[in-house]
């Protein structure tokens, strides 16, 4: 009786350790399953132009422009687009530093300031966008935060892409590629960092007749705390722009801006008797105006409705000028 009840005891005790030894192998399934999830859904950023693309009717045409400078109007673009993968692979961070351009390299550095209050930052262009005609540039909720126009909605901007680090990221992620490509296992941003440790240098030989100042504190090798991925990687040429990874800190610089109007611009033109003959054409529309201008050692004249008083004025102008027959027709901020 007493060895029956034992081998039931032992059993028991063998089946509870059985089980006990299956949850924690289900445990560690499911952890295995959430760090390969994990794993599988960080994005590699790809350097990205693009070909010529058509919406709404309206042509885009990326390029390489180190040049770029425009200003109009931004607006921004959060939860609705929260997790999913941008133009060039990589996943939206609606709370990170980000914008989307119609036609710059993907990914770029620009600097956005905000013409209405003076406010300026870099954010790092990733996706393609605003894809409403009126729009220059969609910038994340949070860039719109530190821009000062989330609550507004949309705010009068200039852009301007950072040139020399714009051609570093893409060096960077070229090298990158191409190490891809050939199968090398050397992964850039992971490159062993050499320990570098605090020693005072004894004086030179000669003592006071050395040529270094006794004034001057022995020279120091001084490790540094911080670490960042572009540490490890080979230094550059001193004539080399800086290759940084994340140039973008969220630091806001406030400058003076002066007082900026809106027009709609129905198009610019070679022959005066062109530009004249849309002046007559809008003339029902609002107060139309031409203007020469010297671009590129040519002289245009551009055709303007305006100044409007409100982005909501130049939003419906600018529908207006677009159904009279000037699809091209875009709102400039002078």
């Amino acid at each position: 009786m007493i060895d029956a009840f034992r081998r039931k005891w032992i059993l028991a005790a063998l089946l509870v350790a059985g089980l006990s030894g299956c949850a924690e192998t289900q445990f560690a399934i499911h952890s295995a399953k959430r760090v390969v999830s994990a794993t599988e859904d960080k994005s590699t950023p790809n350097y990205k132009i693009g070909d010529a693309y058509q919406i709404n009717g309206i042509w885009y045409y990326p390029k390489e422009d180190y040049d770029h400078d425009e200003t109009g109007i931004a607006s921004w673009y959060g939860t609705k687009f929260h997790g999913r993968r941008t133009a060039n692979g990589e996943i939206y961070d609606m709370n990170a530093l980000t914008a989307a351009h119609r036609t710059l390299p993907m990914p770029s550095y620009v600097r956005v300031t905000n013409l209405e209050n003076g406010r300026s930052i870099v954010l790092r262009v990733n996706d393609r966008g605003p894809f409403a005609h009126s729009r220059v540039i969609d910038v994340s909720r949070r860039a719109s935060q530190l821009l000062g126009f989330q609550r507004k909605g949309t705010a009068k901007v200039r852009v301007q892409i950072l040139a020399d680090k714009s051609r570093a990221l893409k060096a960077r992620l070229r090298g990158q590629e191409e190490l891809a490509r050939v199968g090398s296992p050397i992964t850039v941003d992971r490159l062993p960092k050499a320990k570098v440790a605090a020693e005072t240098l004894p004086a030179p030989a000669g003592g006071e007749s050395s040529n270094v100042a006794a004034s001057e504190p022995p020279p120091r090798l001084v490790a540094s705390n911080t670490t960042a991925a572009s540490d490890a990687q080979p230094p550059a040429p001193a004539q080399a722009p800086n290759i940084a990874d994340e140039p973008v800190t969220g630091e806001v610089s406030v400058q003076v801006v002066p007082k900026t109007s809106i027009f709609i611009q129905a198009g610019a033109f070679g022959q005066f008797d062109n530009a004249n003959r849309v002046r007559a054409r809008l003339s029902a529309v609002g107060p139309v105006k031409i203007s020469s201008v010297l671009i590129g050692g040519r002289d245009l004249f551009r055709v303007r409705v305006g100044p409007l008083k409100s982005v909501k004025a130049a939003d419906k102008m600018l529908e207006e000028v677009t159904r009279a027959g000037y699809p091209g027709a875009r709102i400039i901020v002078e």
